[in-house]
């Protein structure tokens, strides 16, 4: 099956998407939407990159000549990050926690270095993990997830990206999907729409494969940027 041929199969299985639960909303005075939940409200600035600009060099470590070099060649991250306010409550400038759940879909035809996709691997893979930080103080933050350089090299740039922050009651804050695929909107849950994740080709196979592999920046090489802008990470 072609990459045109599969692009078309997806499409057709996009066509109707789970709407994202959307959260209650007032109006701050700036005018932005601030989202609230109980006990907490919730405001990302922030947006997930998508495509070639998530895609980056690892940052580099101080006596790194001194130890052996395995690759020559560049190697870059995937490396999603979105920021967010928090405004606190009536009663307290710190928030229990948050949870993050990342849902992520690779792009297989553009993988670096799995050009024609020559393993015959599903058109896109799918990835998610989930990551709760505790004591948050009020004010501005950042929250990361993180792939390997091989996952880019071999499945491909992300093309969508789907994100729900929830309290410690599960109870959703804010939330909301950057997407480059067709059929994939904002405001949808496509990793729970059966239609879409569970799509095949003309031959059978699915569209969609699902892997593992996303990481919390926390345990990758990435905790060493502005490790303060990142809240404790729940054990």
């Amino acid at each position: 099956m072609n990459i045109k041929t599969a692009s078309a199969a997806l499409t057709a299985a996009l066509a109707a998407t789970v709407a994202l639960s959307a959260p209650k909303v007032r109006r701050a005075a700036d005018g932005d939407e601030v989202t609230q939940g109980r006990g907490a409200r919730i405001l990302i600035v922030q947006e997930p990159r998508l495509g070639q600009a998530a895609c980056l060099s690892a940052p580099s470590v101080n006596g790194a000549s001194l130890i052996g070099q395995c690759y020559k060649k560049p190697r870059k991250w995937i490396v999603l990050e979105t920021k967010y306010d928090t405004l606190g409550t009536e009663r307290s400038k710190f928030l229990e926690q948050l949870t993050f759940t990342w849902h992520v879909l690779l792009d297989t035809k553009s993988a670096t270095e799995n050009k024609g996709n020559k393993e015959g691997l599903a058109p896109y893979s799918y990835f998610t993990t989930a990551t709760t930080y505790v004591n948050i103080p009020m004010g501005s933050h950042a929250a990361s997830v993180v792939l390997p350089p091989s996952c880019l090299e071999r499945f491909g740039e992300p093309k969508a990206v789907g994100l729900e922050i929830t309290n410690q009651n599960g109870e959703l804050l804010a939330g909301d999907t950057w997407s480059e695929v067709k059929g994939i909107a904002a405001h949808t849950k496509f990793w729970d729409d059966q239609k879409i994740m569970g799509a095949v080709t003309k031959e059978g196979k699915p569209m969609i494969e699902r892997r593992q592999g996303l990481l919390d920046r926390s345990k990758t090489i990435w905790a060493m940027v502005f490790p303060n802008d990142y809240e404790q990470v729940a054990q």
